[in-house]
C-alpha cells in the first residue's frame, strides 16, 4: 500500500499533526500544536484521530510514522506520513517547543 506523503516544509498551518514518537522524544522537542499518540498506543486511542479531515503523521525520521499513516488509511482515515519526520521538520527551522524546559531539540 502507498501512503500519502508530504514534506515537513510543506505540512499546512493549522493541520491535525499527529506525533507518535515514543514519551522521551515528544519531551526533547515537538511541534507546539501536535497530538502526542505514541504508536503502540495508536490502536487504543483511535477515537482521539479524527474522521474527515487530513491527519498529518510525524515521528522521528519517518519509517513508524509512515506504518501508523498507512493503518489510520486502512481503518477509513485520511493519513498523509511526514517525510523525513521531526528531523527533517527541525531542519525546515519549523517552530518545536521542549517539556524539559531545555532548548528543543529532535531526541
Amino acid at each position: 500500500m502507498t501512503v500519502p506523503e508530504i514534506e515537513a516544509k510543506d505540512v499546512p498551518a493549522g493541520a491535525y499533526l499527529l506525533d507518535v514518537r515514543e514519551q522521551g522524544e515528544w519531551v526533547a522537542g515537538h511541534a507546539p500544536d501536535a497530538v502526542h499518540i505514541p504508536m503502540g498506543e495508536l490502536q487504543a486511542r483511535l477515537d482521539e484521530v479524527p474522521a474527515g479531515q487530513p491527519v498529518y503523521v510525524v515521528c522521528r525520521v519517518g519509517g513508524r510514522s509512515a506504518h501508523a499513516a498507512a493503518w489510520l488509511n486502512h481503518v477509513g482515515r485520511e493519513a498523509v506520513n511526514v517525510g523525513g519526520g521531526m528531523q527533517s521538520w527541525e531542519a525546515a527551522r519549523r517552530p518545536m517547543v521542549s517539556e524539559s524546559g531545555q532548548e528543543p531539540f529532535v531526541a
